[in-house]
């Protein structure tokens, strides 16, 4: 079937964001046009469907050069694409240096999600030096851009006194914004910090918010987690954690 598509639709980046969710196929087919007429966003947008397979057949060497054409026009989201494939080997040969690389430059343009990446190698030290001190600065300005991962990482190094005093009343605001921010992750930090409090009810809330954005990986630490919590209530959520990690892990890839 053949779509008409009006020009402004075609050169609208909005519009092809939303057509993703609305019909992913006639939308891949609007962001390959205009991404051949040279329209920026469609052409960063075009490299993540390649590398998602979303209305389109997945080529992840593929997706690696649009992000590549898109990043050389100073794309910023491209850039950090770009940082993400090299990571974690999408279309290429996986190189963390690489990664840190693609990063430290979307960051130094203030990118919130560059920044959080770019913090995790440094955290981790991964493709540069360990430097705890500079990925907490990177968590603390993403956080302050709104970028909820990184509100929870803030939250940690605040309630553990890593590179910076204990404050657990800030630690509990960073998990909180985080939690409403919709990252599983400081979901399940502030349910922590709310069953700690006695507010077991609350915390049941969030973490079932938590488990169902949550991710494998995630999953595997939680339900461990769970099963070990004091108050039965949360405890027997360890059940229903690893019943969707069971999912997960039967789940096509």
């Amino acid at each position: 079937m053949t779509f008409q598509l009006r020009r402004e639709e075609v050169l609208d980046g909005e519009r092809l964001t939303a057509m993703l969710d609305e019909s992913p196929a006639r939308a891949a087919q609007a962001i390959l046009i205009a991404a051949r007429e040279n329209l920026l966003d469609a052409q960063a947008l075009l490299g993540q469907i390649l590398l998602d397979g979303q209305g389109i057949a997945q080529d992840q060497p593929l997706a690696l050069r649009w992000f590549e054409i898109a990043a050389r026009r100073g794309h910023l989201m491209a850039r950090n694409m770009l940082g993400r494939c090299h990571e974690h080997g999408w279309g290429c040969t996986a190189d963390a240096a690489v990664a840190a690389g693609h990063y430290r430059i979307a960051a130094s343009a203030g990118l919130d999600w560059a920044m959080y990446n770019y913090a995790n190698l440094l955290a981790t030290g991964r493709g540069v030096m360990e430097d705890q001190a500079q990925a907490l600065e990177l968590y603390r300005r993403a956080a302050g851009l709104g970028h909820a991962k990184s509100m929870n990482l803030l939250g940690r190094y605040l309630e553990e006194g890593q590179h910076c005093p204990v404050d657990l009343q800030a630690a509990r605001d960073w998990y909180r914004r985080s939690a409403v921010g919709g990252d599983f992750r400081g979901q399940f930090s502030y349910a922590a910090v709310l069953a700690d409090e006695g507010n077991v009810a609350e915390a049941l809330d969030w973490l079932r918010k938590a488990l169902a954005g949550g991710n494998l990986n995630f999953l595997r630490v939680a339900s461990k987690a769970l099963s070990n919590a004091t108050d039965p209530q949360i405890r027997a959520l360890a059940t229903d954690y690893a019943q969707r990690q069971s999912e997960l892990e039967l789940k096509p890839l």
